[in-house]
């Protein structure tokens, strides 16, 4: 029931923070993400607040074996560049681009009934089945070539 509760106050704040700050506003990302027209810079400040609280929140967790709650620390541990890394961040900075959401502000704008936010999230879900049965088929034949050698 902790972590329920936990996650639902983690949720919650994320969630207050993105319509806040303006992150679940699509003219507001795409204002920022148009750095050759009439670029806005607030986000940057949004951005910029966040990496500060994640330094300063990872130099303590990296210290501690659990978290404050009691649960184990599971930090990321991989921190190599892959082209399957860079492939995914281009494809998900076009998606943020035609869109003017990410994941996180989709969901947020849904939450408030922004229709745009729907159709965001339907397509999201659809991409992610659709990656999903990319991935099978792709395992499938590489375990396939494995079993012919």
């Amino acid at each position: 029931m902790k972590y329920v509760l936990s996650s639902f106050a983690a949720g919650l704040v994320f969630s207050i923070g993105l319509l806040f700050s303006g992150l679940a506003n699509p003219e507001k990302v795409l204002g920022f993400l148009d750095l050759a027209g009439a670029w806005d810079p607030s986000l940057a400040l949004v951005m910029a607040g966040a990496i500060a609280v994640g330094i300063f929140a990872f130099a303590i967790a990296r210290q501690r074996s659990t978290s404050f709650l009691g649960f184990d620390m599971r930090l990321p541990t991989k921190n190599e560049i892959s082209t399957r890394l860079i492939v995914g961040s281009l494809v998900f900075g076009v998606g943020w681009g035609l869109a003017g959401f990410c994941p996180g502000p989709g969901i947020v704008a849904v939450g408030a009934g922004e229709p745009k936010g729907v159709v965001y999230v339907i397509s999201m879900v659809a991409g992610m089945i659709l990656f999903q049965m990319i991935e099978r088929r792709r395992q499938g034949s590489d375990y396939a070539q494995v079993q012919e050698n």
